[in-house]
């Protein structure tokens, strides 16, 4: 077997057929299994999994969690790669599979790889914006990382964060790589602890444009409060990186941001009420990111008691173990 596809479900929904369904209309020459690891669906997630040569592996929602559910799915395998998606990441094209395992073999040094996210047409106008950002930082075509620069990687943060960036929203792995180096048992940022890893012991991750997927969101915005709580979490676990030392710069970090925003926001063709509307989404979209990535951040400071009240009231990590 050449590439085992591993995709952690639950509740999917109408998006995940579609999922599945591109998935297997791939035009590839390598021989590809899929594996769903399902963690309590209540929805018609099991019968669309069903519908498809898909095997199914189903687990406890209190079993959950980001690293060892990717690593057991992962075991169930036998291919050659591993490639992780989510059950909302759809493949955009039917040399998605092809592409991303030639972009593999460029180099033998290679143990990791990840591919663009292009946002859905929904999606939102800031957070189109950052994605498209985001990703053409890292090239336009087949981009080769690697540590290159060791007194560079010591002085400059945003240089480990961009060596450390690895997405399973859309990564392929190495088995042999992969079963010596696991995944971390860990709330969140499991990819990127892992990138870091690898990394830092000489191997290389490759960035592969041309196996793209659509992945966005459009949460409420109390939902964003609570993703950035986790993902600022995670964030201090890869990089003991946080938002803020102290609450009273959140504020001119927040004046900032909705500034920026806005300065976009007026050179885009929209109406004055849509623009107005936009405004008003930035004001409130970065105060989450600030205020809930300002107490994960600090999460390691706080008493055990403090953590589990936080993360009972806030995590949406907890939430999905705990629905």
């Amino acid at each position: 077997m050449d590439v085992s596809i591993v995709i952690p479900t639950k509740n999917g929904g109408h998006l995940f057929e579609k999922v599945l369904d591109a998935v297997f209309k791939q035009k590839t020459e390598y021989e590809y299994e899929v594996i769903c690891v399902d963690s309590g669906s209540k929805d018609g997630t099991l019968d669309v999994i069903r519908k498809y040569p898909c095997r199914l592996f189903q687990i406890e929602p209190f079993e959950f969690g980001h690293g060892k559910t990717r690593n057991y799915g992962a075991s169930k395998g036998n291919g050659t790669y591993i490639i992780f998606i989510t059950q909302d990441a759809l493949p955009a094209t039917d040399t998605w599979l092809q592409n991303f395992i030639d972009a593999m073999k460029m180099d033998p040094e290679i143990v990791g790889g990840f591919g663009i996210h292009y946002p859905y047409p929904d999606c939102n106008l800031l957070d189109k914006r950052d994605l498209d950002g985001h990703f053409k930082g890292f090239g336009e075509t087949n981009t080769i990382f690697h540590l290159d620069d060791p007194e560079r990687y010591e002085r400059e943060e945003g240089y480990r964060h961009y060596l450390a960036f690895f997405s399973d929203n859309n990564s392929c792995i190495r088995r042999d790589i992969f079963e010596k180096y696991p995944y971390e048992d860990v709330n969140f940022a499991e990819d990127q602890i892992w990138a870091r890893k690898m990394i830092e012991l000489g191997f290389k991750k490759v960035y592969c444009p041309y196996a793209p997927v659509y992945h966005s969101h459009n949460f409420k915005l109390r939902t964003y409060f609570k993703r950035y709580y986790d993902e600022q979490k995670g964030l201090y676990e890869v990089h003991q990186y946080m938002i803020a030392q102290k609450w009273t710069q959140l504020p001119g970090m927040l004046y900032r941001q909705v500034r920026g925003d806005c300065v976009y926001i007026r050179q885009q063709p929209l109406s004055k009420k849509e623009k107005i509307h936009w405004a008003f989404y930035s004001l409130f979209r970065n105060f989450d990111r600030f205020v809930g990535g300002y107490l994960g951040g600090k999460y390691h400071l706080y008493s055990k008691r403090k953590q589990q009240f936080l993360d009972r009231h806030i995590s949406q990590q907890y939430d999905q173990r705990h629905a």
